[in-house]
């Protein structure tokens, strides 16, 4: 037997003195686990709110103890904003980038471009089929005006975290990617056959979405949120230049994840919200492919 090895014996010693601890006989001791009663000497006892315990009795009470989630579900954490954060880091990489270090090449690559087959030299971009398809990503992190940039990431840290803090980090980040996969799969299969944009706007409406979820779901106030929605959806078509398909798409679709994240029942939660993803994305999917057939070779 293994000198450290648990002993059940708790006979006193045979000098008629104090029991030995019951993880090392040799050591004498008079004191107790406060819940088994086992001897255990200073090596083994670990301070507890009345008395000291054995480490077996501190170990069974750890795993007991159910581990502390946040509003729904997500491991609960110290910093609640830093997928939020690593996000803008990794936006701003890309339009430094983007802007000035590999102009105009990365923006060629990474964009949302898209011709269809009746388009002469087409098909081209997503419409050429699965090589391509990495676009539908790459695009939402892609931008190349500082004011385009800069108002996106100002909404993220804006409403980043509390949305990351409320679902946890994983649930965030999948929230964050399947709204701006949504906005570029609606984009692509309204205009798949002529189309050329970029950026985290999808994405960010999806948050915007969310965010009224999560006020819905908490009975706070929702005149805020749906007045900066409104807000946006005013810019959205009033401007030129902007891709409206992908604004609607990473709404609607980060609208519908954070419903089935945040409405999920506790009994079932895990259950639920692995279905919402997987079902969010095979709407993305079902979006691509329809697009692949009316544009694609």
């Amino acid at each position: 037997m293994l000198p450290d090895e648990p002993r059940q014996s708790t006979e006193p010693s045979p000098e008629g003195g104090p029991p030995g601890c019951y993880r090392h006989p040799q050591t004498a001791t008079g004191i107790s686990c406060t819940r088994c009663d086992r001897p255990i000497c200073p090596q083994c006892m670990v301070a507890a709110s009345v008395g000291f315990q054995c480490p077996e009795c501190v170990g069974d009470g750890h795993a007991g103890a159910r581990r502390a989630t946040t509003r729904f579900g997500g491991a609960l954490t110290v910093d609640g904003g830093l997928v939020t954060r690593v996000l803008v880091g990794i936006n701003l990489v890309v339009w430094l980038l983007a802007a000035y270090v590999l102009r105009p090449r990365l923006g060629e690559v990474w964009s949302l471009v898209s011709a269809g087959r009746d388009v002469l030299g087409g098909p081209y971009g997503i419409a050429d089929g699965p090589a391509q398809w990495y676009r539908l990503l790459t695009a939402t992190f892609l931008h190349l005006e500082w004011w385009h940039i800069g108002m996106n990431m100002l909404v993220l840290l804006w409403l980043g975290p509390p949305l990351e803090g409320a679902l946890g980090r994983l649930r965030f980040l999948a929230l964050y990617l399947l709204a701006g996969l949504g906005g570029s799969t609606f984009a692509f299969l309204v205009a798949g056959d002529w189309m050329n944009s970029l950026g985290a706007s999808g994405a960010v409406f999806g948050l915007i979405g969310a965010t009224i979820v999560m006020q819905l779901r908490n009975r706070g106030p929702l005149a805020p949120a749906v007045a900066f929605l409104v807000f946006n959806l005013v810019v959205t078509f009033s401007r030129p230049g902007i891709d409206w398909r992908a604004h609607l798409g990473g709404l609607a679709l980060g609208a519908l994840t954070a419903f089935g994240l945040m409405y999920a029942p506790r009994e079932r939660r895990g259950l639920v919200q692995a279905l919402t993803v997987v079902g969010a994305a095979a709407v993305e999917a079902a979006m691509l492919l329809t697009g692949m057939a009316l544009y694609g070779a």
